[in-house]
C-alpha cells in the first residue's frame, strides 16, 4: 500500500497508545521541538475542515483523522511526503467520505424503525438497547449492499439531510430522474419496503 494511501477502514481494535503519540508529535514538528503547538494547530485545522463540511461531530472527526495517522506512522515508521499537514487532509478526505456514508445509513436506519415493530422483528424496548440498534444498522447495512446499484443510490440519496435540505435534495433528484417529486416519493417507499424485508429477516437470523 502506497504511504499516501491511508485506507478506507479505521482498524477498530487498535488504541492509540503513549509511544505513538509521542510518534505523532515529533513527525508533525518535522525536527523542531513545538511543545506540543504542532499538534495543536493541525488538530484546530482539521476541526475547521470537517466543520466547513457540516460533519455533525468535527472534534471527533479531527481526532480519527489524527489517530489514523498516528496508526500508519506505527505501521510504516515514516511517512515520506513534503508537508506532514498534506497527509493530514489526505486522510482527513477519507474519514469525511466515511462520515457521510455512515450518516446516510443512519438516516435511512431512522426511517425504517419508523416502521411498525414487528416489520424489523424487535421486541418492546430492545431497540432502545445500543447492541440491538447496531445489529439493526449491521443488517440494514447488508440489506443496502445488496439492492441493484441504481436502487441503492436512489434510496441512500432520498434520506440525505434534513428539513428544507433534505426537501432541496429530493425536487433535485427529481428532475434529475425525469420524473415527478410525488414519483420519486413511490420509488423510495417501495425500496423502504423491500429493505424492511430484508432487515426482517436478517434480524431473524442474527
Amino acid at each position: 500500500m502506497s504511504e499516501l494511501s491511508p485506507g478506507l477502514q479505521q482498524k477498530k481494535d487498535w488504541k492509540l497508545t503513549p509511544g505513538a503519540f509521542h510518534r505523532l508529535l515529533n513527525w508533525l514538528d518535522e525536527g523542531t521541538d513545538s511543545a506540543g503547538q504542532k499538534y495543536l494547530e493541525m488538530r484546530r485545522r482539521l476541526v475547521a475542515y470537517f466543520d466547513r463540511k457540516n460533519c455533525p461531530m468535527p472534534d471527533e472527526l479531527a481526532d480519527q483523522t489524527l489517530n489514523r495517522v498516528a496508526r500508519r506512522l506505527e505501521e510504516v515508521n515514516a511517512i515520506e511526503i513534503e508537508a506532514p499537514a498534506k497527509y493530514c487532509y489526505i486522510v482527513a478526505r477519507f474519514v469525511f467520505l466515511e462520515s457521510l456514508r455512515e450518516q446516510k445509513n443512519f438516516h435511512l436506519l431512522d426511517e425504517v424503525r419508523q416502521l411498525p415493530r414487528e416489520t424489523i422483528s424487535v421486541s418492546p424496548g430492545e431497540d432502545e438497547d445500543k447492541l440491538a440498534q447496531q445489529t439493526i444498522l449491521d443488517c440494514l447495512e447488508k440489506c443496502t449492499r445488496a439492492l441493484a446499484q441504481d436502487k441503492r443510490d436512489l434510496i441512500l440519496r432520498y434520506y440525505i439531510g434534513k428539513e428544507r435540505t433534505k426537501i432541496e435534495n429530493r425536487r433535485v433528484m427529481a428532475h434529475d430522474l425525469g420524473i415527478s417529486v410525488n414519483a420519486l416519493s413511490i420509488r423510495a417507499c417501495r425500496i423502504r419496503d423491500k429493505l424492511a424485508a430484508c432487515v426482517r429477516q436478517c434480524m431473524g437470523a442474527a
